[in-house]
């Protein structure tokens, strides 16, 4: 048999044991996954057989998989008897867009999690622009920062956040101090730090004053660099308290206010019709889903 017809090691392991123990759960505890892990994992092998292995919720065999679970029992015992190593042929390539300061805050530090729920995944990640939903090469799924009401691919909810005013100490010692920061004569006096991708009528709005976007101070396309400059002392930047806890919990950046303000802004994951049927899409849009839970 050529080796891209073998299915992944971790998927025959995962039927094997909920074959054995008619519990998704149970398998996942025994396995060192999540529940949804196998599920996945089930879908995936289901996909490479072309037939369903279970046919109800009691995780009964079909007759395909009854007669299927043999072999793979006899298979993984071959495997025990000398040291095994996974194949690494016949990986599932899966390309995501994400936008920066979102995959370094939310996705790298939670990386090894996924690989190791899912180690036959060949996981590319790539650079999408926030608001212009650019992508330097086609995805599989995308994570969009905007306003939602996407007509051009499905997609759903996975992080809304208020915006709170916050600068460095160094500047509430130059400019300060600052008593909430919801006042006019406060705001006048403060160097507030621009973003397409934040704006300031956010907050505004939450104060009751009646002003236009500010057109005159330091600006940044990156929500990042719009928390590094205000560390730097550069000014008064409105900052996403899960997105900015980084600079927040190290006292780079200190609050100037209590409360948050509503953002127009959410991040969405986003997908082609039919994406998520492919059982690596699933996988990932779940997993990035509860990890932000």
């Amino acid at each position: 048999m050529a080796a891209q017809h073998i299915p992944p090691i971790q998927c025959l392991l995962t039927f094997e044991a909920v074959a054995r123990l008619r519990s998704a759960g149970k398998a996942a505890d025994e396995l060192c996954v999540t529940p949804s892990a196998i599920s996945h994992r089930i879908r995936q092998l289901e996909s490479h057989l072309g037939f369903k292995l279970f046919g109800r919720a009691d995780f009964t065999l079909t007759a395909d998989g009854a007669a299927y679970l043999p072999a793979v029992r006899t298979g993984l015992s071959a495997l025990q008897q000398t040291p095994s190593r996974m194949a690494t042929k016949g990986r599932t390539r899966l390309r995501v867009a994400i936008t920066p300061t979102f995959c370094r805050v939310f996705v790298m530090p939670r990386l090894e999690l996924f690989r190791n729920a899912f180690p036959e995944v060949e996981l590319i990640l790539q650079v999408s622009i926030p608001l212009l939903d650019v992508t330097a090469e086609q995805a599989d799924l995308e994570v969009r920062f905007g306003t939602g009401g996407y007509t051009d691919r499905e997609h759903r909810l996975i992080l809304a956040e208020g915006v709170t005013p916050c600068c460095s100490p160094s500047f509430i010692h130059d400019a300060g101090p600052f008593d909430g920061f919801g006042s006019a004569a406060e705001i006048d006096r403060a160097h507030l730090i621009l973003s397409p991708l934040e704006p300031w009528g956010s907050w505004f709005n939450h104060c009751g004053l009646s002003r236009s976007e500010p057109q005159v101070g330091a600006q940044f396309n990156d929500m990042g660099l719009v928390y590094d400059a205000a560390a730097s002392g550069f000014g008064v930047a409105l900052v996403r308290p899960r997105l900015g806890a980084a600079w927040l919990q190290s006292g780079r950046l200190v609050r100037l206010s209590t409360l948050t303000a509503p953002s127009p802004h959410r991040h969405y994951i986003c997908w082609k019709k039919g994406a998520l049927e492919r059982w690596e899409c699933a996988a990932f849009a779940d997993w990035l889903e509860s990890a932000l839970a």
